[in-house]
């Protein structure tokens, strides 16, 4: 079975390519001829998902999933957010990002936080959504050489290491994404059992 990601991300593809049964392949969105950077203009995780689902649908005609995911800091009242990508600008570049969250954070000593993934399906004219969220604290530096994005810097709780410092395997079990994947492949699976 093939699906398409609703991503131009590598990083996400290849990281959820790894998390799927092997009959099930994943197609970017270069595949389907979707060179375009689909817009993210709602002002939720959620809505950012089925927006990107929806563009998709209504330009493709094709079934996909579509995934967006925040981080949310308890001192930044909720930032980056919906912003996460592009928190420090739109060249969305992974250490401006963690430079301005590791700024802003300098003099809080609350520095609690959450992943929120939430994967949108469209299926046979029907959306689905998936929610997975992971809570954690963000590190006062960067630690590790592995994953993207804010990986370096958050360290999920009942962990001595951040996302960076993980295995993919390991990282995937208890990860947002991992978590939300896994109940996109349990509602993929009951529908074809």
């Amino acid at each position: 079975m093939e699906i398409v990601f609703a991503t131009s991300n590598q990083n996400k593809i290849r990281e959820v390519q790894k998390m799927l049964p092997a009959e099930l392949r994943i197609l970017s969105l270069a595949d389907i001829g979707c060179l375009v950077d689909i817009p993210e203009t709602r002002p939720t995780i959620e809505g950012n998902a089925l927006q990107k689902a929806e563009y998709v649908v209504d330009h493709f005609g094709k079934d996909c999933f579509s995934e967006d995911t925040g981080l949310e800091i308890k001192a930044l009242e909720g930032r980056p957010g919906v912003y996460s990508a592009r928190y420090a600008g739109p060249q969305r570049d992974p250490q401006q990002n963690i430079d301005k969250v590791l700024g802003e954070l300098q003099n809080k000593t609350d520095r609690s936080a959450r992943f929120k993934t939430v994967v949108a399906l469209y299926l046979n004219g029907t959306m689905h959504t998936f929610e997975g969220i992971v809570e954690g604290t963000i590190r006062t530096s960067r630690s590790g050489t592995g994953g993207f994005g804010y990986d370096p810097i958050f360290q999920p709780n009942g962990y001595s290491i951040t996302f960076a410092e993980m295995s993919d395997e390991e990282k995937n079990k208890i990860s947002h994404r991992g978590i939300a994947i896994q109940k996109l492949l349990d509602f993929l699976r009951s529908i074809s059992a």
